[in-house]
C-alpha cells in the first residue's frame, strides 16, 4: 500500500519541539543505567544525540535499518552489520518514532533486551516500544523537521471541504 493512502493527516515537527521532545524523553530515561546508546538510522540519530548529551552518555552506535521511502513500506533491510551489543542488555535503543512496528520488531529481534525508547508512537506500534512521549494517530504523517521547508499550506478545515 502506498503511504499516500494511508496517511491522511500531516503533523509537522519543527526542530525547537524536536529538541523539547528529546530532552523530554532523557527525563523519562534518566533514572536507569545504561551502557550506552544504540540509535536506529536516520531518524533516531537526533534524539540520540540531544539524550546522550542530557545522560551524559559517550557510547553511541548505530544499527542501519531501512524500511520505507516517501512512497512505500516495504520489509525492513539491515544495510550494516551492528556491532556485537549481545541480547542488548542495559543498552537504550533509540527511534524518533514507531508506526506500524515492522522495523522496531525487526530491531527488537535482534535486541529483545535493549530498552526501546522513541519521541513520537502510533497505535500500531507502540506496544514495542518501552518509553516514548507522544502518541499520534495512525494515520498521520509526521513530517520531521530534516523532512520538510517552510511553505504556505492550506487551513484544515478546507483541506477537510476538500476531502468531502
Amino acid at each position: 500500500m502506498a503511504l499516500a493512502d494511508r496517511y491522511h493527516k500531516t503533523y509537522p515537527v519543527s526542530w525547537d519541539q524536536l529538541h523539547r521532545d528529546c530532552k523530554a524523553l532523557a527525563w523519562k530515561l534518566a533514572d536507569k543505567n545504561f551502557k550506552g546508546i544504540i540509535a536506529i538510522t536516520r531518524g533516531g540519530m537526533f534524539p540520540a544525540a540531544v539524550i546522550a548529551r542530557e545522560l551524559d552518555i559517550r557510547l553511541i552506535d548505530t544499527v542501519c535499518v531501512v524500511s520505507y521511502d516517501w512512497k512505500e513500506q516495504g520489509e525492513p533491510r539491515l544495510l550494516e552489520q551492528l556491532h556485537d551489543k549481545g541480547d542488548g542488555d542495559g543498552w537504550v535503543l533509540v527511534d524518533d518514532m514507531v508506526d506500524t512496528g515492522k522495523t522496531a520488531k525487526y530491531v527488537r529481534d535482534m535486541l529483545p533486551k535493549a530498552h526501546f525508547a522513541t519521541v513520537y508512537a502510533k497505535p500500531k506500534g507502540k506496544v514495542l516500544v518501552d518509553t516514548f512521549i507522544t502518541e499520534v494517530s495512525q494515520d498521520t504523517w509526521i513530517l520531521q523537521p530534516w523532512d520538510s521547508e517552510t511553505q504556505f499550506v492550506q487551513p484544515i478545515i478546507k483541506l477537510k471541504q476538500a476531502d468531502d
